[in-house]
């Protein structure tokens, strides 16, 4: 399945001077099947280790960091040899030694001919333990396929170059847009893991994509006993199940778990937003840039890692979502959201891959707006929502009070085209959030 971060590995193989590159994501989106793939098509080996299973390998970097004799152990342990350039090194779940992450300061140091590619699912649990490179390495993120990476993988290429961009004028068809709609219904039951969409397309089964999603339920949440000695395990499995039903509504931590104390169900959201399992979407001022300096800390909501995996999570059936004539209603908005809060993250969020979003209280009531787009130094109210621009309120409200926003941005289910309403820009929900929005 062609994965968008493909391009991103290839800039980096031609890159000059070319630094470790430390691919992050959670668990089960696609990393290692996709980093071995680009090693097998791009260079004429890989040296391949996974600390998780290799627990010998970690040993290799206990003693001196120096770069050659790293490699040379290496060599001897994987029987590759790293010739010149030619030959990618493949460090998989590095945060399992987090030693083999201070090395790779001294990899680009002193031995930037050979090509470094690291990549880990819990790397943020790893980064006290361990001086980190900064400055030595560069980053990718890798989230779920997005919508367009599902019809690609489902042979229609040409129906995902249809989709329309937020950077660029659109003109929609009935027919167009009721055939992207059909698929985004199944999107919407299936998600973006790439083990819940290989079921799907092999079988044509909505069954078996909730199959996968039961062994990714239970393999996600597994996956954090590791991390017992700094967390309550059956906190943190309680939360990682109540998330999803809270998506699109303030996160209370009494809500979450009412039988546990504060503290602990805490320490659980943010062992979860860790593991990159979900997605914390702070409220902020917006008054000015970067966004990231009005953040309200106690004031947000959750976006979980995958819709399909969701769903599943919440009991939604298949047949439900299929019979959804209005997207942004089905479970009162909070699959629509959902789905365009996940498509903003994996286009690099409201501003450095963080999500935020704003709400506040006054005298007219309370007001919320879904997202915040920061592009070219002006910030761009996002709302997921169908029906007419005067029914946005909140929108209407944030508009007044940030004059230097020049229009807001709906995400509607309903429209088949671009359309500029007052200084409401209506976009097809399917909308590729790239650039700044034009109409």
């Amino acid at each position: 399945m062609k994965r968008m971060i493909e391009a991103q590995l290839e800039d980096w193989r031609q890159a000059s001077p070319r630094k470790p590159l430390i691919v992050r994501g959670a668990r089960q989106v696609g990393k290692t099947w996709t980093i071995r793939q680009f090693g097998r098509e791009r260079f004429r080996g890989t040296a391949s280790i996974d600390f998780e299973r290799d627990v010998a390998a970690r040993a290799i970097f206990n003693g001196s960091l120096a770069a050659d004799g790293v490699l040379r152990q290496i060599e001897a342990f994987t029987g590759v040899p790293l010739s010149v350039g030619d030959t990618l090194l493949f460090l998989d779940e590095i945060q399992a030694a987090p030693r083999a992450i201070a090395a790779l300061r001294y990899l680009y140091e002193e031995r930037p001919d050979v090509p470094v590619i690291a990549a880990g699912s819990a790397l943020e649990f790893a980064l006290g333990d361990v001086s980190f490179p900064v400055g030595r390495v560069t980053f990718a993120w890798m989230r779920p396929m997005t919508f367009r990476e599902f019809l690609e993988a489902s042979g229609l290429e040409r129906l995902a170059g249809a989709l329309p961009r937020l950077d660029a004028p659109y003109t929609g068809s009935a027919a167009v847009h009721a055939r992207i709609v059909d698929e985004l219904h199944k999107y919407l039951i299936v998600g973006g893991m790439p083990e819940a969409v290989a079921r799907f397309l092999d079988s044509g089964s909505f069954e078996a994509a909730a199959s996968a999603h039961s062994d990714l339920a239970l393999s996600l949440s597994d996956s954090l006993v590791k991390y017992r000695a700094r967390v309550d395990f059956e906190s943190v499995a309680h939360v990682f199940r109540a998330l999803p039903r809270l998506v699109g509504s303030p996160v209370r931590y009494t809500h979450l778990d009412p039988d546990r104390r504060i503290e602990t169900t805490k320490t659980s959201v943010r062992a979860l937003a860790r593991a990159l399992l979900h997605h914390p979407v702070h409220a902020v001022d917006a008054h000015a840039i970067p966004l990231g300096s009005g953040v309200h800390e106690k004031r947000f909501k959750s976006l979980f890692l995958d819709v399909g995996l969701m769903q599943h999570l919440r009991g939604t059936s298949a047949r439900e979502v299929l019979a959804a004539r209005d997207l942004s209603a089905l479970h009162r908005g909070a699959v629509a959201e959902q789905f365009v809060g996940q498509e903003l993250l994996a286009a690099g969020g409201s501003e450095n891959g963080e999500v935020f979003h704003w709400s506040r209280a006054g005298e007219g009531g309370n007001a919320e707006v879904d997202y915040l787009l920061a592009r070219d130094g002006k910030v761009y109210p996002v709302e997921v929502k169908s029906g007419a621009a005067g029914r946005l309120r909140s929108l209407h409200r944030f508009l007044a009070e940030h004059p230097g926003s020049p229009i807001g941005v709906a995400f509607s289910p309903t429209a088949a085209e671009k359309r500029l309403d007052g200084r409401v820009l209506f976009v097809p929900i399917y909308t590729q959030i790239t650039g700044t929005p034009v109409p």
